[in-house]
């Protein structure tokens, strides 16, 4: 028994030696954290190798399914039948968390905790109170939560960052060098367009066309960005609940060169009902905005509207914005949502959104 005692102490000696030798001259562990610093200047320690992420909110879902959507446990809104399509059938049945923060506020907590994210990002706009806010849900869910910047400018850097921070860099760069590449032209073409060329655009939606998204409103942001002017100028802009409300009588004393709608409005009574003389429906220059899977300028304001400015830069200015309308959605679907659009979709979606001869 002595031998043995004797045997097993040796051999704990030279196990802990070994030890010793790992850390002072072989390889260190692996770090399980790092410290990362977020949009909003918080430092937030984050698992090394993350797996499994939740988005803060409907803008976070959609910019994160084009990056990463296998890594997504569950979903801000759930897709509707006609968007599911578009979605990657893993995402189909994700739980439903709601949102995260802000007015809109949903969130199912249970669901959450029971899908067990490492992180929780949040993507758009930069807020006053953003700091605040990151912490109020880490606080609340116990998750790391983060915050990064991506209005359309900063979209490519968001999408590095995030590259480098979930390990999909290479698509990381593609997304981001296509929305550098959409600005550049836009931003191009823009400066070709004369004042006088400048077309006046306005965009209604709901059933009545009347909630417009005004002038200086995020969601409407890819009509000047192409060169182009919102026609509807409020001293009170929302962004919130359609938008700011106007009257027929208002449309017609600013009477928009080109009428913008959303699906569920009112695109086929222009003609002959109260619009009918307004000069962009004399001049059948109302179109619908394509919607799927989400509305290519807005609702919500996010990458989606990547698509928007190759779209209404070619439907108002075709000799600047001179591509193939149907190639490009095609691109941009398979990059983006993961989907290979055939051409009859493709022009399914067009077909209330191209230009026309008037009659």
């Amino acid at each position: 028994m002595k031998k043995i005692a004797a045997l097993l102490l040796v051999m704990a000696l030279l196990l802990g030696c070994c030890a010793c030798g790992a850390k002072s001259g072989g390889q260190t562990p692996a770090a399980e954290t790092i410290q990362f610093t977020d949009g909003a200047g918080r430092n937030v320690e984050l698992p090394t190798q993350i797996t499994r992420i939740a988005a803060s909110g409907p803008n976070a879902q959609m910019i994160l399914m084009t990056l990463c959507p296998e890594l997504l446990v569950g979903l801000a809104s759930t897709p509707s039948d006609e968007q599911k399509p578009y979605f990657p059938e893993s995402m189909w049945e994700l739980p439903t968390f709601g949102q995260f923060y802000g007015s809109k506020a949903n969130l199912n907590m249970e669901a959450l905790i029971d899908a067990k994210p490492q992180l929780v990002i949040d993507l758009g706009d930069r807020k006053d109170s953003i700091a605040e806010d990151m912490d109020m849900v880490q606080e609340q869910t116990g998750i790391p939560t983060i915050f990064l910047e991506a209005t359309l400018e900063t979209l490519p850097a968001a999408y590095r960052t995030l590259g480098k921070l979930l390990d999909r860099q290479e698509q990381a760069e593609k997304l981001a060098q296509y929305v550098e590449k959409t600005l550049s032209m836009a931003e191009e073409n823009r400066a070709k367009i004369a004042e006088a060329d400048s077309l006046r655009v306005m965009y209604g939606t709901g059933p009545t066309g009347l909630a417009c998204n005004a002038k200086g409103s995020v969601q409407a942001d890819v009509i000047e960005l192409i060169g182009a002017q919102n026609a509807i100028v409020s001293e009170e802009v929302s962004n919130r609940g359609g938008g700011t409300s106007v009257n027929l009588e208002e449309v017609y004393a600013v009477d928009p060169d080109v009428i913008l709608l959303t699906a569920d409005g009112p695109y086929d009574t222009l003609p002959d009902g109260e619009w009918a003389e307004l000069t962009a429906v004399q001049n059948s220059r109302y179109y619908e905005i394509p919607e799927l899977p989400y509305n290519w300028m807005s609702s919500p304001p996010s990458v989606n509207r990547v698509l928007g400015v190759w779209w209404l830069g070619n439907l108002l200015y075709p000799e600047l914005y001179d591509y193939d309308m149907v190639q490009t959605a095609q691109e941009f679907y398979s990059l983006f949502w993961h989907y290979e659009l055939s051409q009859a979709e493709a022009e399914q979606m067009l077909a209330r959104s191209t230009l026309r001869p008037a009659p």
